[in-house]
C-alpha cells in the first residue's frame, strides 16, 4: 500500500533521499503526497526551519512559474500596501515558529530560526506559504496562491508502482487543458 511507503513517495516526488522521516498532511485526489510535516531537526541534528515541506510536482511546478512572473516581489508589495494582510502575515510568521519550535527537545543544542520557511520577515518563498496554507493553517499569502493555482488534480499519479517498485511515473505531464497559474 502507498501510504506505508509514503517516505519513499515523497523522496521520489522531491527528486532526492528524505533528510529525516516525514509526515504526509495533505494528499491529492489521487491519494498522493501534496505537503509533508519536516521535524525541526534533521537526522544528522542539523536544525531545519521548514516545518512543512511542498511534494507535489504540479503544485510545485505552477508556483516556480508565478515566482518566476516575480512573484515574491508582487506578494511583498501587496503585503507593503496592506496593513492588515502584513499584520495577518506577521501572525502566520509566529504562530509557524511557535509551533515548530514547541516540537523540539528542551535540551537541544541546536534551534532552526525565522517563521515560515525559515524566513526573519515578509515573503520568502511562495512554496513555503502555499505548503503552510495547504497544510491546514492561516497563511494569507499561502491562500493567495492556492487560489492562483487552485487544487492540484492531474490526470496520473506522478509516482506509481511497478512490479511492487515504487518510480516517478513516466507519463506524468502537467495537464494540458488546465490554464490555472500558466
Amino acid at each position: 500500500m502507498m501510504f506505508e511507503r509514503d517516505n519513499e513517495v515523497l523522496a521520489l516526488q522531491i527528486g532526492r533521499p528524505l533528510r529525516a522521516r516525514s509526515t504526509v498532511l495533505r494528499r491529492c485526489h489521487l491519494g498522493l503526497p501534496i505537503v509533508a510535516e519536516v521535524p525541526p531537526l534533521l537526522d544528522t541534528g542539523e536544525p531545519f526551519p521548514t516545518r512543512y515541506w511542498l511534494t507535489c510536482p504540479l503544485a510545485h511546478r505552477r508556483i516556480a512559474r508565478i515566482e518566476g512572473r516575480g512573484g515574491v516581489r508582487a506578494a511583498q508589495a501587496k503585503v507593503a500596501l496592506d496593513r492588515a494582510l502584513g499584520d495577518a502575515l506577521d501572525a502566520a510568521h509566529v504562530r509557524y515558529a511557535r509551533g515548530r519550535d514547541a516540537l523540539l527537545p528542551s535540551d537541544a543544542a541546536h534551534r532552526p530560526t525565522g517563521g515560515v520557511g525559515g524566513s526573519s520577515g515578509g515573503v520568502k518563498c511562495l512554496h513555503a506559504h502555499y505548503a503552510d496554507f495547504a497544510a491546514g493553517n492561516d497563511n494569507p499569502i499561502g491562500r493567495d496562491v492556492h487560489e492562483a493555482i487552485r487544487e492540484p488534480r492531474c490526470e496520473v499519479p506522478c509516482v506509481t508502482s511497478i512490479d511492487g517498485r515504487l518510480e516517478r511515473n513516466p507519463d506524468w505531464r502537467e495537464p494540458a487543458d488546465d490554464d490555472r497559474a500558466s
